[in-house]
């Protein structure tokens, strides 16, 4: 339901005093109240039924379930004049179960051909409008029953879609069957022949608004021949022969309003029909390029006749209707709605060009001419606004709706025309139809305000509204396009760092969730943006753990697993990789690799056609990587396979999905079981391959893998073989990344601290004589770019200062020249900590950059620094960095980084001591 109602409870002295009835939820307790249960049944009826009033038939019909008195109020037959079926499946069973009400029904909204087919066997004799949406596929003959069965009709509108499948023989049916016809719309038809329109002359004698919109062709000749037409809309039509035009309409005896909007409209036409026609008041031509484009054109200055148009001041325009002088600005409409007087001539006027105005702004927002962009900012986004306050429901929805198209420009929100709205007062107004009880306002609202909050600006405006309370509550709605778009806004407000908070406070994640769960089998749109905005939210340390405890967890792997649609699937991924990447701070990271069939659907995504999935999936798997049970697992699932399939044929992907498919290996690659897989299933060759990219982010990456890979000897040897000594050697000496930097050459040197030489030595002497003659020349070439690593961070004047005084403020400078600050967050095991431990006892340049790498490893503050000391003390480090730090032949460089990692096993120990 989209209101409460309650009752406020208030005492005078020991006495109970019942309160009028408000449609707010409010109560003021102080200490001498308290609240009390209320017996809703004694609600006086009238009171039940203005309730019901302002419920969709589906609320209407779950209250009416509650008790035998409220499902007697339901049917009251003043509840039943009118009913909105565009958000509910409309169906045949549908129809049967308010066969009972359609005697009452004199108002109705639908949505599809599907509808349509069902209404046919609606019993309501009395119906007096029906209004259409989504009509492409419906038949000449599905109107042609409705219209016979519904011979009370005096409205019918189809559109603002193309009906495609409508021709004449349907046009003829409606005037034969529908005498009291008053006001026909149609769009998108592709012939409307004269002798259709002749029919309507013939039989429907009040007919008096006619509305053929982007028609392919309509009978000019015809149209003058209606002569009970007040109001007419050609606009979007083409193949109209306009000299015709205007020596025949201009006869028509009662026409007042005229729209040839969006047509190829000649000046002369223009002038002629305003000049010619004794009754017409209004002439909308907004969007004639041919008048647009004529340089001499004056509109006429005609007593009580206007001209709207994109060069006009259409505001004056409508202003001019009016007697009074006081009407003008650009509250004419609102002014308008709130006159005591105005002659009920130009209410109608007014009446018909809010509908008329609302479809063509619609139509040039979907169009977006790039000649409009300073109309949009004078006078576009002004009348959107102004139509949102109309009184006819239609008008608000389809200015929404223009609204929201209209901010968007070349599938980029435009910051100007967005900012335009805000400082106009457009927010306020949005969030005030949102607030509505009208599905259909709703929906067009909160589209408008999700694509709006793209800007920062907005979005902060939208939050200091009140905002993101209505969108919280708007994405409970049963109505799916309801939940669908208020999802989308909290998408987009989601974004923001200082909006996730007050999303979670609002109760925005558990209506996520709860949107997952309630439309998994039958709503792609809003389980992408549910999805979407569950991610946002779970990039917060704070809402990832709201998002778990609301079941988020569960619902994402569910849609990872079973949803077949390329949007919702990237958006459970990335939702599921933001969840994982808090693995130091909340247990989410484990839980995830825990929940069934989590791993397998994710690998699974891996080999997705779509690259957007692929992508996140393999950052989901990456951050997974982290835990060393999922580790494990992953590869169990098929994830090493995967993910080299994946790095092999991304050579010439996003650099989004070649940082995350050798970032996803160089997770796995951690495990020395996996490294050894990864290898043989030839995953060297690629992230090479990677490691050669321009882009830092991807290079980086790479070089981590390679690093851990390096680790194997057998690994090692491969990387030699595929050309990788070159890779990494450019890396080492030429990435502007420290990291790929870093990791390059600590993967050098695994590969060149002769572990690697007896896998060298297998196979026949010729091969093993050449493979090591190859391996002497890559290992030369190795060092030497090693070393020249190194000296990047010797400071020369630092480093004699160090070796002539033991001061450790000499030593901190040294330190802080040498520090590698995303260092700090790699972990290493005790195999890979023992490796550099022994590497201080080689005699080459690797003695300097082993001890370069503890120093990284071992500096206070590090997020590892501590663990790695724990390992170095284990492993009796001490004794062979002091003999470093001593050895008259060690480079001066070796002996000054083993005096600072000494210092920081010293400083970490005393730490430890602290704690105990």
């Amino acid at each position: 339901m989209t209101r409460r109602l309650r009752r406020k409870v208030s005492t005078e002295g020991n006495k109970k005093v019942v309160l009028p009835s408000c449609n707010e939820f409010e109560v003021e307790v102080s200490t001498s109240e308290r609240c009390t249960e209320v017996d809703w049944t004694l609600l006086p009826d009238d009171t039940v039924i203005q309730l019901f009033s302002h419920l969709n038939y589906c609320d209407r019909a779950s209250l009416a379930s509650t008790c035998s008195t409220w499902r007697a109020l339901a049917a009251a037959p003043c509840l039943w004049n009118s009913l909105d079926l565009r958000a509910h499946k409309c169906d045949f069973a549908t129809v049967n179960s308010l066969a009972s009400r359609g005697t009452n029904l004199q108002v109705l909204r639908f949505r599809g051909a599907e509808s349509a087919d069902a209404i046919i066997h609606l019993e309501a004799r009395n119906l007096r409008e029906l209004c259409g949406d989504y009509c492409r596929k419906i038949s000449d003959a599905t109107v042609s029953v409705i219209v016979a069965r519904h011979a009370m009709l005096e409205c019918l509108q189809l559109g603002p879609d193309f009906c495609e499948k409508i021709t004449s023989d349907a046009v003829k049916a409606i005037a034969i069957c529908c005498p009291k016809l008053r006001r026909l719309r149609l769009s998108g038809i592709r012939d409307i022949q004269g002798e259709a329109i002749n029919s309507l002359a013939k039989h429907c004698p009040n007919l008096n608004d006619i509305g053929f919109l982007d028609c392919l062709k309509v009978d000019e000749v015809a149209l003058g021949n209606v002569s009970s037409l007040r109001y007419l809309s050609v606009a979007g039509t083409s193949n109209v022969k306009w000299g015709m035009v205007s020596n025949i309409w201009h006869k028509l005896p009662n026409l007042i309003g005229l729209d040839v909007s969006r047509t190829d409209i000649s000046p002369a036409a223009v002038s002629k029909l305003l000049a010619s026609s004794q009754s017409l008041r209004i002439l909308c031509a907004l969007n004639c390029h041919v008048v647009e484009n004529y340089a001499n054109f004056t509109a006429p200055k005609l007593k009580d006749k206007s001209l709207l148009a994109i060069f006009t001041d259409i505001f004056e325009s409508i202003a001019s209707l009016f007697a009074d002088p006081s009407m003008k600005g650009k509250n004419i409409f609102l002014n308008w709605r709130h006159a005591r007087q105005v002659d009920k001539s130009t209410g109608e006027i007014l009446t018909w060009l809010e509908w008329v105005l609302s479809h063509i702004l619609l139509r040039i927002a979907e169009d977006n001419p790039p000649s409009l962009g300073n109309f949009w900012l004078k006078q576009g986004a002004p009348l959107l606004l102004s139509l949102m306050q109309s009184s006819q429901e239609e008008v608000q929805e389809r200015a929404a709706t223009g609204l929201a198209t209209f901010v968007v420009s070349d599938d980029e929100l435009d910051k100007g025309r967005a900012e335009a709205v805000m400082q106009d007062g457009g927010i306020r107004l949005l969030l005030n139809l949102a607030r509505s009880w009208r599905d259909g306002l709703q929906s067009e609202a909160a589209k408008a305000i999700a694509n709006l909050s793209v800007n920062i600006n907005v979005a902060k405006a939208v939050a200091e509204e009140g905002g993101i309370n209505i969108l919280a509550s708007l994405a409970k709605s049963m109505n799916r396009l309801v939940a669908e778009e208020a999802a989308g806004g909290l998408w987009n407000l989601s974004v923001g760092e200082e909006h996730k908070g007050a999303i979670a406070e609002a109760g925005g994640v558990k209506a996520l969730v709860d949107l997952i769960f309630k439309w998994c089998s039958d709503g792609d749109g809003v389980l992408e943006r549910a999805a979407g905005a569950l991610a946002n939210l779970a990039a917060d340390d704070k809402c990832s753990m709201e998002v778990a405890l609301a079941g988020g967890l569960q619902a994402l792997v569910m849609l990872a697993r079973t949803c077949k649609t390329d949007g919702v699937q990237e958006q459970a991924a990335r939702a599921l990789a933001n969840l994982a990447a808090h693995g130091d701070s909340n247990n989410n990271n484990a839980a995830v690799g825990q929940e069934a069939g989590a791993l397998e659907a994710l690998v699974q995504l891996i080999r997705s056609p779509h690259e957007g999935v692929r992508q996140e999936a393999a950052g989901a798997l990456w951050n997974l990587s982290f835990d060393d049970r999922n580790r494990e697992a992953i590869a169990q699932a098929g994830g090493v396979e995967a993910l080299v399939a994946l790095a092999r044929s991304c050579s010439n992907a996003s650099p989004g999905l070649q940082e995350r498919a050798a970032g996803a290996l160089w997770g796995l690659s951690v495990s020395e079981a996996n490294s050894i897989a990864i290898g043989r299933e030839g995953g060297v060759a690629p992230l090479i391959a990677l490691a050669r990219s321009d882009a830092e982010d991807v290079h980086e990456t790479a070089a981590g893998a390679l690093w851990n890979l390096a680790f194997n000897p057998g690994n090692a040897l491969r990387i030699v073989e595929e050309g990788g000594v070159l890779a990494l050697v450019h890396l080492c000496s030429q990435s502007v990344s420290k990291m790929a930097r870093f990791m390059a050459a600590l993967a050098l040197a695994y590969m060149f601290d002769g572990r690697m030489d007896e896998c060298a030595l297998t196979g026949t002497s010729s091969e093993s004589m050449s493979k090591i003659i190859s391996l002497d020349g890559s290992r030369r070439m190795a060092l030497k770019n090693i070393e020249a690593f190194v000296h990047m961070f010797c400071d020369r004047q630092a480093f004699a200062a160090a070796a002539a005084s033991s001061a450790p403020a000499a030593l901190a400078e040294v330190t802080e020249g040498a520090r590698i600050l995303e260092a700090g967050h790699l972990r290493c095991s005790g195999a890979e900590i023992g490796r550099f431990i022994a590497m201080l006892k080689n005699p080459s340049v690797l003695k300097a950059c082993a001890a370069f790498a503890l120093l990284q490893f071992t500096i206070p503050g590090g997020r590892h620094a501590p663990h790695h000391a724990k390992l170095m003390q284990n492993a009796g480090a001490s004794r062979i960095l002091r003999a470093t730090a001593a050895a008259a032949t060690a480079p001066l460089e070796a002996k000054i980084f083993a005096r600072i990692v000494l210092r920081n096993l010293e400083y970490h120990q005393a730490d430890i001591s602290q704690v105990v």
